[in-house]
């Protein structure tokens, strides 16, 4: 095989035009048979192969930097650069499913969020200049779905004011970022993808009008002098060109010669250039081209032959969210949906089919998103904007100035929260509920399961003068735990007997934690301590019914699946503060560092993030206050 003897990316400058085409097949056919086992972002890297090839051809990384947006793309890059082990693809000490420093010199990003890739370039392309490097080059890949988020373009308003500073934008244009690309942009890239161009059509009148006697050769001069309108009538590349880029294309992203000369001449240009290239999500592979949701943007273990799923999961999390969506849409006509150009993952293909009208996917643009429902809001109606939690995180600033300040009844829905596991570090949902708690009059819900899914989304749905959320993790939806009573508005999930006056300890639950913290109570109880455990149900505000319940215990603890600093727990000890409750409070939750892909039950375990874990600090804590703590540690938990 070809693909075994490339250990690095001068080993393709050896290989002639037909190696070249078989190595091109030969890593699509690994590509299926090894995500196929592991799970991954599939179709994006059967889109990008003779791209990737043609890319590593043309430029020297490490000394010339490769880029990718988004990176799910960089499966095909990673086996150009020495790692063809795709084993443990995504799973703890193996591959990352995305560019990793730790991995190998020739990634530059690791941070997955799209649209990112451009400001990055124009940064490194200044170092460049700043440092007299002009035999290093940058070439950024972005997609034409990462090209609908408003970083893109002020990175490109940016790079177009240095005409002379060299950097190569690859627009991987295959029609889709999950799904269909959606917005002006895409429709302008679908002109220039039905075009057969402006350069053949001038060349050809050219030609014909040079050999028209007396008036051909004034005739073309004056075509030629309204180039611009000529241009953009036929092939519209012009409003990358009103911006100050040379353009290039379009061409054929699977002509591996067409991609290395159109890089070459990029290349060889001495300012920005954008290299337009047609692909195919999917390409290669039936089962991924005949999926018409998202070709196979990722999927978990499959059939190769068949492209079906080895295992049918359990209902999720967000299957049951987008069924109560679609009911709540038949019930109030006010009810709309937002998506950031992740319709289907996020729970919202359902109701976009039940209610056309009523779905708005505003493309990868969180922050427009939620602006775009504050509007919405107050205008009358009630949107409901999907999104995963990990990606909250860049509309900050317009939930706080544009939704909260202005008392808008918007619900913000964030999926995959906690931790997630193998996409890694950048799609852990660990912020959120630090990031909110600053937010003045939101209030945020945190599930414990379906049927509470269910309530609270009907409850967020109601309040219609502060932004609402609810958050969910990834994955299959628990089993139902059931309340024993409710003191204020928390559900009290575990309650020592009538005959204890004062328990030892407050367990606060967050969330899809509810099962793990009753196990926390059960091994407690196994060491003699009594526990009370209460699911908050709405985690933000704190309910005022806890400090009073707090006060009649010893010690107070929280659980949560979001990052220690500034989440839950703190907003609880807070509010004890607050009332003059002096109870020792310990916090559980996920350190404030990044976190290596792995299973979650493995970034769990290795965080302490477990029950017995807990349970062993819990008992700990309580045998220091009774005075039995000494320099040995407390005794294990079972």
């Amino acid at each position: 095989m070809l693909l075994t003897r490339i250990k690095g990316p001068r080993d393709l400058d050896r290989l002639s035009q037909e190696e070249l085409d078989q190595l091109a097949a030969e890593i699509r056919s690994f590509l299926v048979d090894a995500v196929s086992k592991t799970g991954g972002h599939l179709g994006p890297n059967l889109g990008v192969v003779e791209l990737t090839i043609a890319l590593h051809r043309v430029f020297e990384s490490p000394k010339d930097k490769v880029l990718f947006d988004t990176g799910h793309q960089a499966y095909v890059h990673k086996l150009l650069t020495g790692r063809q082990d795709f084993a443990g693809l995504r799973t703890k000490n193996g591959l990352s499913g995305y560019p990793s420093r730790a991995e190998s010199e020739h990634d530059v990003i690791e941070n997955s969020h799209a649209s990112t890739v451009l400001g990055w370039a124009d940064g490194l392309a200044k170092a460049n200049e700043v440092l007299g490097r002009e035999d290093h080059h940058v070439a950024a890949v972005i997609g034409d779905g990462a090209l609908t988020g408003g970083m893109a373009w002020e990175a490109l308003n940016n790079i177009a004011a240095a005409k002379d500073r060299p950097l190569v934008i690859v627009v991987n244009d295959n029609e889709r970022s999950y799904g269909p690309t959606i917005g002006g942009l895409a429709n302008h890239l679908a002109t220039l993808r039905t075009t057969d161009g402006y350069e053949r059509f001038l060349a050809r009148g050219k030609e014909i009008l040079e050999r028209t006697p007396v008036v051909g050769k004034p005739l073309f001069e004056t075509l030629h002098g309204a180039k611009k309108g000529l241009k953009d009538f036929i092939a519209p590349q012009g409003m990358f060109e009103d911006l100050g880029l040379k353009y290039i294309g379009p061409i054929d992203g699977h002509d591996i010669e067409a991609l290395e000369s159109a890089l070459q001449r990029a290349k060889r240009f001495s300012g920005p250039v954008i290299v337009h290239c047609l692909t195919q999500k999917g390409r290669g592979y039936t089962p991924a081209l005949e999926h018409e949701a998202d070709r196979f943007h990722a999927v978990g273990v499959i059939h190769p032959d068949t492209g079906l799923p080895v295992s049918t999961d359990a209902a999720s999390w967000t299957s049951v969210f987008a069924d109560e969506m679609v009911k709540l849409g038949k019930e109030r006509k006010d009810i709309v949906g937002i998506t950031a150009a992740m319709l289907q993952p996020v729970g919202l293909k359902k109701f976009a089919d039940a209610f056309p009208d009523r779905i708005y996917d505003v493309g990868i643009a969180e922050q427009h998103g939620a602006t775009s429902a504050a509007g919405l809001a107050t205008g009358g109606a009630h949107p409901v904007f999907a999104v995963y939690a990990t990606f909250l995180n860049r509309a900050f600033d317009q939930v706080l100035m544009d939704v909260a300040l202005h008392k808008c009844g918007v619900t913000f829905v964030l999926d995959r929260a906690g931790i997630t596991g193998t996409d890694g570090a950048s799609h852990n949902g660990m912020w959120d509920m630090s990031i909110l708690q600053v937010v003045p009059g939101l209030r945020l819900a945190a599930p414990r399961d379906a049927e509470q899914l269910r309530a609270q989304l009907r409850e967020a749905v109601e309040v219609k003068d502060a932004p609402t959320v609810v958050r969910f993790s990834k994955g299959v939806v628990g089993p139902a735990v059931p309340a024993v009573g409710k003191i204020g508005g928390m559900d009290v999930l575990r309650a020592p007997g009538a005959e204890v006056t004062r328990p030892d300890v407050l367990l606060v639950s967050v969330g899809a934690l509810a099962p793990m913290c009753l196990e926390i109570a059960d091994l407690l109880d196994k060491q003699g301590i009594s526990t009370t455990v209460v699911d908050p149900r709405w985690v933000k505000p704190v309910d005022e019914a806890l400090a009073p319940l707090a006060d009649r215990h010893r010690v107070v603890v929280t659980v949560e699946d979001n990052g220690r600093t500034g989440g839950v727990g703190a907003a609880v000890s807070q509010a004890l503060r607050d009332a003059g409750v002096d109870v020792p409070l310990r916090d559980f939750g996920i350190p404030q560092r990044f976190l290596d892909h792995a299973l979650r039950k493995e970034i769990m375990a290795e965080i302490g993030l477990t029950a017995p874990d807990i349970a062993r600090q819990v008992t700990g804590l309580v045998a220091k206050l009774d005075g039995r703590y000494d320099s040995e540690p407390a005794a294990a938990v079972d």
